[in-house]
């Protein structure tokens, strides 16, 4: 990260929110994704970003909704760089909300956005007004409120997507290895371990997996590590504790790749989100 750039992050203690707001010159941060739903807007610049397939360019007026598991990166193309403010939703918060207010959403469903990018002004000034009031003491009442809005104008970039185990869009041997990844993310796996639960030899493997999911399996397995370090380090867990409990080499190891993923160490996530002191 650049001399230049900065991160103030927050998390709010009732609602599990993520407030970001961050400046970046040059490059951001590499390919990761979230397990959380990612609202924001770009303030200053020009912050350009890959997602679905798709190279995307947020300027001011522009809000950008991503969901849990896209990939996508960041990085200034203009020398001044780019400002931006953000919301990171729990994933479950946001379905038992949206549920509420959608009577009628259908049961096997979850929720997805129809697009990453969008002009919308309304949208703008709800993640504003959201992003102010979980930055500040303020009555639940008025929060409650505030939230509430957001996410009724986010009903306007919002679908309904079939909730499967396995996407006929995708290789099965694909997402037989993504279940594989899951289920042993602290573990030492191989390319080889994959490919026998995936029935093709490693490299029909490889191929499949980038082609379906952005990524090569090492790259995949090191952001659910991450994903899972970023829950832990938020309820207090030391970076010592997080790597070994992940798998990760040691602390040195898991703050690397930290930091290139979300553009700060995990010691100073840890204290942003948790108010501990330094470990």
């Amino acid at each position: 990260m650049s001399p230049q750039s900065w991160i103030d992050l927050k998390q709010d203690a009732e609602t599990g929110i993520e407030t970001i707001r961050a400046h970046f010159v040059g490059h951001a941060y590499d390919p990761h994704w979230h397990d959380s739903y990612l609202v924001g807007y770009t303030e200053q610049g020009i912050q350009q970003f890959h997602c679905r397939r798709t190279i995307h360019s947020s300027t001011p007026g522009k809000a950008f909704t991503l969901e849990p598991g896209e990939i996508h990166d960041g990085y200034a193309i203009a020398p001044d760089g780019f400002t931006y403010s953000m919301l990171y939703l729990d994933a479950q918060w946001v379905e038992r909300e949206l549920r509420a207010l959608f009577e009628e959403a259908p049961a096997h469903c979850q929720p997805g956005f129809t697009q990453t990018l969008t002009e919308n002004p309304t949208l703008i000034v709800a993640i504003q007004r959201a992003f102010s009031v979980l930055q500040q003491p303020e009555l639940r009442i008025v929060r409650q409120t505030t939230l509430d809005t957001l996410l009724g104008q986010l009903t306007t970039q919002l679908h309904w997507r079939a909730r499967q185990g396995l996407d006929p869009r995708l290789p099965l041997v694909a997402q037989r290895a993504r279940d594989y990844l899951h289920d042993h993310l602290d573990q030492d796996v191989g390319l080889d371990d994959l490919a026998a639960v995936s029935g093709v030899d490693r490299f029909r493997l490889t191929r499949a997996f980038k082609a379906a999911f952005g990524i090569a399996p090492h790259a995949y397995l090191v952001q659910l590590r991450l994903a899972r370090a970023r829950h832990l380090l938020a309820r207090g867990a030391t970076p010592a504790d997080v790597a070994v409990a992940l798998g990760f080499a040691d602390q040195s190891h898991l703050g690397r790749w930290f930091l290139r993923a979300y553009g700060l160490t995990p010691a100073l996530y840890r204290k942003r989100c948790s108010n501990l002191p330094d470990a």
